[in-house]
């Protein structure tokens, strides 16, 4: 169970940097459990300032970075692949710390993000068997990655309450252990029965529909609002001792950084 009065928030990356679907449990002895809300932070120093100290936060965002990347990813990619069928393509890998750092500057024009990328899978490819480069995919999710990582590695008590989940995973998990049927994107697109079809499980789970049905903060997609709907439920599952970390026990990469995706 849900310890008493503990706030659990769930977070995705989005265009405008994060958005956070939080709940208190336990705040007032006449409102046990207060009605869940959304909002969406510039950055993730900023998330974690506008929550208490004692706040669990389930993000989805790759945590615990490996020196050298083996095939399948650091771990835990390989251990959660198998659970989900058609929908494993959303579990990519993440490459080496070096070509995490390859290059952080601020991309003004397209053709210096493309450079950026390509000095980025040259330093992977140098670090990973077999020899592997950056997908765009990772790639535009490097600065947020990093964000996390200088936090975690600056402030190691914020280690034992940010975790990093994936949300298919968590609707795996929050669905008896089954993969969802239909995808969430079709062509890079949101595919609104995919859509509804998490919605409807997010509702067995606790949430209103018309919670879910508004429409998302500025900055932030309809799909990112759901997936952080799914991290804060597994948010409540780590508080309760009911997740599991995928591997158990969790690895560590160079910084003693926890290396799992708990669901």
């Amino acid at each position: 169970m849900t310890p008493a009065k503990v706030v659990l928030v769930g977070v995705d990356g989005c265009k405008a940097g994060w958005i956070a679907v939080l709940r208190e449990f336990g705040s007032t002895p006449r409102n046990p459990d207060a009605a869940p809300s959304v909002d969406v932070f510039p950055t993730f120093a900023a998330l974690l300032a506008a929550v208490p100290d004692d706040a669990i936060v389930a993000v989805d965002m790759p945590i615990g970075l490996p020196e050298f990347s083996q095939k399948g990813g650091r771990g835990p990619e390989a251990l959660v692949r198998p659970l989900l069928g058609a929908r494993q393509s959303s579990v990519f890998s993440i490459p080496s710390r070096a070509a995490l750092y390859a290059d952080t500057s601020g991309f003004t024009t397209t053709e210096a993000w493309y450079a950026a990328h390509i000095r980025a899978s040259d330093v992977a490819r140098t670090t990973s068997d077999p020899p592997r480069g950056v997908s765009i995919q990772a790639f535009g999710i490097f600065s947020k990655i990093r964000e996390i990582d200088a936090l975690l590695i600056a402030r190691p008590e914020l280690r034992g309450r940010v975790f990093e989940s994936h949300p298919e995973v968590a609707f795996c998990r929050l669905n008896g252990d089954q993969a969802m049927l239909l995808p969430k994107k079709i062509k890079g697109k949101v595919n609104p029965a995919g859509m509804a079809e998490r919605k409807a499980l997010l509702c067995r789970h606790g949430y209103d529909t018309d919670f879910l049905d508004q429409p998302p903060p500025r900055g932030a997609s309809a799909d990112d609002f759901l997936d952080a709907a799914a991290m804060m439920l597994i948010a409540g599952r780590i508080a309760g001792g009911e997740a599991k970390p995928f591997p158990n026990p969790p690895l560590a990469d160079g910084f003693g950084i926890p290396v799992a995706i708990w669901a």
